[in-house]
């Protein structure tokens, strides 16, 4: 039979489903904080009485103090996932999104008075974020891993893709439930009452994630890696009963036994793939786009309704192009999408860095930012977590997924912190007029072209097992 025809059973969509609320509470949990920075500042910050540098620094670390958090879980997921469970481990971040949810809106709760806000009580609140960071960075790894382990091969890019999906929704629901709330009142209310409710606002879907793993199975590849066969039969048998069970729990256990040094060197030749992959993804400066598209289009000119505006139009381009990626990844696959992105990122960024350095108006910006976003979001946005959730062995995936994904997270800070730096450096300002660091990206992005066509295989229909066959050969 076709294995395109093959009706998929009920489970694995309800597995996806389940798993990717992780991916809409990464979105929501990291751009959530866009709509309270005015709070946070009156409330933390300025009662601390800092001078101006100080004041600037301390209210940058209080809103990106969730990063922290991001590096810790990525680092300590593989571990997590790897001694008590997948299953276990998506469990441990939706109750750690569901405190820091409540905890971020009253922080000062059996501190002191409800309304008050000491200085003491600013540490807790970066604490609280901290925690939900943890769970940012435990879902960012463990929900396309968990989707692979389960997945069938012929549809598991189209259903790891979709985690980037629920990822760009998290944001994008974020950004509507900050407007939404920010229209029930003024300025004093939102600084008092209102940011409380975009930050305890994440508490309902981290419960509903916590219900629906409830339904879901522990991964059958963990299971059997632990010697549980029976277990890992069972579940099998309900997720591909046409397979030969016996032979794939087989082909699972024979890397297994394969040890010594030469196959720690062999598993870090294929890390270093993975790692290259998740730093390529941020430093094509897709999160210079998402965080500072307002700014960016109000350099150019665009009042502040415009720039938000604007940025809605970038945010629903990102959604729409992400769909593209989910239909076609196993179509087409992965290797085709990347190489046609990360080219046409190359060319965006480049006209976007020349449409500054020529003084060009606002709608060319717009236009080249478009481009950009759409490329980015058919091919690096979701497939890239296709690819590190599918290019490594099954004894060391989840270790492997934890290194890149927590190089993913430091990349990130390091590109949100040095693109202020390249943009509004007076001498770059004056010789490029603020397009340098579009270049710089768009460079990049050129060498991310070159990374793929020389480096990365092509993981289409095969199996997580035939692509440890893959490795073993392209050893010999």
């Amino acid at each position: 039979m076709n294995k395109e025809k093959q009706k998929i059973p009920r489970i694995i969509y309800i597995i996806t489903a389940s798993a990717v609320i992780g991916g809409f509470l990464f979105g929501y949990d990291t751009a959530v904080v866009s709509g309270t920075i005015g709070a946070l500042e009156k409330n933390f910050i300025l009662p601390q009485g800092f001078d101006v540098t100080a004041a600037n620094w301390w209210l940058g670390f209080t809103v990106s103090s969730a990063l922290i958090g991001c590096i810790i879980g990525a680092l300590s997921g593989g571990y997590v996932s790897d001694k008590f469970g997948r299953k276990k481990a998506m469990v441990l971040s939706a109750i750690l999104f569901f405190v820091s949810a409540l905890g971020s809106a009253f922080p000062e709760t059996g501190i002191t008075s409800l309304g008050e806000q000491p200085s003491s009580v600013w540490a807790v609140f970066v604490g609280y974020r901290i925690i939900g960071g943890i769970g940012v960075g435990l879902a960012s790894m463990l929900a396309p891993m968990y989707i692979s382990e389960v997945a069938p091969a012929h549809i598991r890019g189209r259903l790891v893709s979709w985690n980037q999906f629920a990822i760009v929704i998290g944001v994008f629901i974020s950004f509507l439930v900050n407007y939404q709330i920010g229209k029930m009142g003024d300025t004093e209310w939102l600084n008092t009452t209102g940011w409380r409710y975009m930050f305890g606002a994440e508490a309902l879907p981290a419960l509903v994630y916590f219900f629906m793993l409830f339904r879901v199975p522990e991964s059958p590849r963990w299971l059997v890696l632990k010697g549980k066969e029976l277990d890992s039969e069972m579940i099998f048998k309900r997720l591909s009963p046409t397979e030969d069970i016996k032979l794939l729990i087989s082909n699972i256990k024979k890397p297994v036994t394969k040890v010594g040094t030469k196959r720690v060197i062999d598993s870090f030749q294929i890390l270093k793939i993975g790692v290259f992959l998740a730093i390529f993804q941020q430093f094509i400066g897709i999160n210079v786009v998402l965080y500072y598209a307002p700014e960016i289009f109000k350099s150019v000119g665009a009042k502040g309704d415009e720039a938000l505006w604007q940025s809605v139009i970038v945010g629903l381009a990102n959604m729409v192009f992400t769909i593209i990626a989910i239909e076609k990844v196993d179509l087409f696959g992965r290797k085709p999408l990347m190489l046609i992105g990360a080219l046409g990122m190359t060319i965006s960024m480049g006209l976007m860095g020349f449409a500054f350095f020529a003084g060009f108006n606002g709608i060319y910006i717009l236009v080249f930012m478009l481009l950009y976003i759409s490329f980015f979001a058919m091919s690096w946005g979701p497939v890239t977590w296709v690819l590190i959730a599918e290019i490594f062995p099954n004894e060391i995936r989840a270790r492997a997924m934890s290194i890149a994904v927590a190089s993913m997270w430091v990349s990130n800070f390091l590109v949100s912190q040095t693109f202020p730096v390249l943009d509004k450096n007076p001498y770059l300002a004056e010789k490029f007029n603020h397009g340098f660091a579009y270049w710089v990206y768009a460079a990049v992005s050129l060498v991310a072209f070159l990374f793929i066509l020389k480096k990365v295989p092509e993981t289409r229909g095969k199996t997580l097992e035939e692509m440890e066959e893959f490795w073993n050969k392209s050893r010999t």
